[in-house]
């Protein structure tokens, strides 16, 4: 064999092995870090039945330890499929039950949601859309950003996404 090119088989073996071992080592879940419990590190969908079928390649909430994640809910009729009518304020009812629904399904409510995400397709429906959405906290509502957009899934009037956090009595 060439001397010159044991080297370079070298080099491609170990190249090849490094690799290897790369996949086989993503393909496995960490374990959690020192000092934090197991439970805290597993993430679980939360799709209930009847929900709004999501229109993406998305879960729609996500719960990791005592926190939800929840995607982007928009006016979506769940036993039809159909948006529902009544502009943004239909939409942001039926947005904001469809999110209930999946806190619902994880035993938790609005009082729970600590993080808000709203976009309005109209920011002149801004006075508007808060007299709804206030309508779901009786308490402290969660914090929350409220952003414009040019155009959202199904030509949607308004989306919310949110964060919950289980109390310790719930989670």
């Amino acid at each position: 064999m060439n001397p010159r090119v044991v080297p370079l088989l070298v080099a491609v073996v170990l190249f090849c092995a490094a690799g290897f071992f790369m996949l086989v080592r993503s393909s496995r879940p960490d374990p959690a870090p020192a000092g934090i419990p197991e439970a805290l590190c597993v993430k679980q969908a939360v799709i209930p039945p009847g929900s709004s079928p999501p229109v993406g390649p998305y879960t729609p909430a996500v719960q990791v330890g005592n926190m939800l994640f929840l995607s982007g809910q928009i006016g979506l009729d769940p036993a039809s499929g159909e948006m529902v009518e009544g502009g943004t304020i239909g939409q942001a009812r039926q947005a904001m039950e469809n999110l209930r629904t999946l806190l619902t399904a994880a035993g938790l409510d609005f009082s729970d949601v600590v993080r808000a995400t709203v976009y309005l397709a109209d920011l002149d429906e801004y006075a508007a859309f808060n007299a709804e959405y206030a309508r779901y906290f009786s308490t402290l509502p969660p914090a929350r950003v409220c952003i414009e957009v040019a155009r959202l899934p199904l030509d949607a009037r308004v989306e919310i996404s949110m964060i919950a956090v289980a109390s310790d009595a719930a989670g």
